[in-house]
């Protein structure tokens, strides 16, 4: 339902009509339509661009700042990178004190300290006339052989606009003009400008590189929100804030704490406390697999009670002292384990949901190839055309987009405070996810299942999910 420059002259057909093509498709919904940007919270206005076009759009910027302030290209470039490419802001500053935005962007007219006819290079430590130094505005002097040597030492670490002066703990920055100025080798010079550009992109508020492999189209939008855009030239979705894949209702910072949390070994650190103990002798993690409270150590051999962890040869006549409750001096370190339990129970919970829907959605996309099989055989059949069976595709897409909504739900949810707010939440999450088995239910029994139903049943499904969206995703 995206109306976005970039998508609305993208058509779909029935050889790659999939979740992400659901979204591109008019009248997916009974919502109305007559303003996408108050009924569809998901809207979204944003255009590709290409690499050109970029640099037209940054030349554009450099040139308003240059002329305004009558300064060089150069020095706009870094007064806009390092200002987020806010030219209203730049000029303010400017105007209130110059002296102190040159400090702050770390450049200054260059100047030579030294005025003598020879001078010592700090780095290559030659004597040499003082027409060879060149100097940021620090002062500090070195030769253009060296400098032109640090240049390409930088780039080709990938460096390009945060090349700072060469001496000691300076910070100064190079400008562009002076940097090409220095830099001997061709190749070197397109590698820095090539870099300089991918450094002013994802300075630009308003510009994103599309994620995609090898794709080199970047995304422009005028709101910097998290929402969902598509490259028009590899079809690849992404959050434009964050440039993660799309993760609605959640929002960043909470995505990727999440994502972190999932592929962190503290969740197995959790396991460690919940479901092992450490022996009394050396300390090593041990899980009990059986019924025996008996244990050995596989590491050092000592023979313990898995119950009070006394040790086992002077047990045997107080055995059932371990049946009997008393009051351990280390309740603090028990009363950790039952919470490091209950948060490895917690944590489970939501992950398993999470990653059940994830796997859904691949086994659905079986269950569309399956669908496109059988339109097929229809067809052959003479059974009806394309647009006849269509409904059947959208049902399919249109699954795998609620259904890929719920699965980031679970991240929100995990992370809310408890309260009425999550208690809504989480009965929008139920009622979502109930409407979703059920036109997931209906989608794979299509022979028997009435095409008006199955449609009534795609509608309670949206709008489930944009009402849901609408209470709770963040911008």
């Amino acid at each position: 339902m995206s109306r976005n420059d970039c998508e609305s002259d993208t058509g779909s057909s029935e050889e790659d009509y999939g979740y992400s093509d659901y979204y591109n498709i008019e009248g997916g919904s009974d919502i109305e339509q007559s303003d996408p940007n108050k009924t569809d919270p998901e809207y979204f206005v944003f255009e590709c661009l290409t690499v050109e076009e970029v640099e037209r759009l940054l030349n554009e910027s450099v040139e308003t700042l240059s002329n305004n302030l009558q300064i060089t290209p150069s020095l706009a470039k870094v007064f806009l990178h390092a200002h987020s490419w806010n030219i209203q802001e730049i000029v303010e500053k400017y105007e209130d004190d110059s002296s102190k935005l040159l400090a702050l962007s770390k450049v200054n007219p260059s100047h030579c300290s030294d005025d003598s006819q020879e001078q010592c290079c700090p780095v290559c430590l030659t004597f040499q006339s003082s027409d060879v130094f060149r100097s940021l505005a620090c002062g500090h002097p070195f030769c253009k052989d060296c400098w032109g040597m640090h240049f390409e030492v930088k780039i080709i670490q990938g460096a390009s606009t945060g090349i700072c002066c060469m001496a000691h703990n300076c910070a100064v920055l190079a400008p562009e003009d002076f940097v090409l100025g220095l830099l001997r080798r061709s190749n070197l010079r397109e590698k820095y400008q090539q870099f300089a550009f991918r450094d002013y992109v994802r300075t630009h508020p308003e510009l994103r590189f599309c994620p995609g492999p090898n794709c080199q189209v970047v995304v422009r939008a005028k709101e910097p929100k998290a929402k969902r855009v598509t490259c028009n030239h590899c079809r690849t979705s992404f959050c434009f804030k964050c440039g993660m894949d799309y993760h609605a209702p959640t929002d960043c910072d909470t995505i990727r704490k999440w994502l972190i949390k999932c592929a962190d070994d503290s969740e197995t650190a959790n396991y460690l406390k919940a479901f092992t103990k450490s022996c009394p002798q050396c300390q090593i993690s041990i899980e009990k697999k059986g019924g025996c409270n008996h244990m050995q150590c596989y590491h050092c051999s000592h023979e313990f009670c898995w119950m009070c962890m006394g040790d086992w040869k002077s047990h045997g006549s107080e055995y059932y002292e371990c049946s009997r409750y008393k009051e351990n001096p280390n309740i603090a370190q028990k009363s950790m384990n039952v919470q490091a339990k209950e948060a490895l129970k917690r944590y489970l919970h939501y992950y398993e949901r999470w990653e059940n829907h994830s796997k859904s959605l691949k086994l659905e996309e079986q269950t569309l190839l399956k669908i496109k099989l059988h339109i097929n055989k229809k067809i052959m059949n003479s059974s009806g055309t394309w647009i006849d069976w269509q409904y059947l595709l959208d049902a399919s897409a249109l699954l795998a987009k609620c259904r890929y909504t719920l699965q980031f739900t679970y991240p929100y949810a995990y992370y809310m405070e408890p309260g009425p707010c999550k208690e809504l939440f989480e009965y929008q999450q139920a009622q979502l996810e109930a409407e979703i088995e059920n036109l997931s239910w209906k989608i794979e029994r299509a022979e028997t299942t009435d095409r008006s139903d199955l449609e009534n049943q795609m509608d309670i499904a949206e709008k489930r999910r944009v009402t849901l969206l609408k209470d709770f995703l963040q911008f």
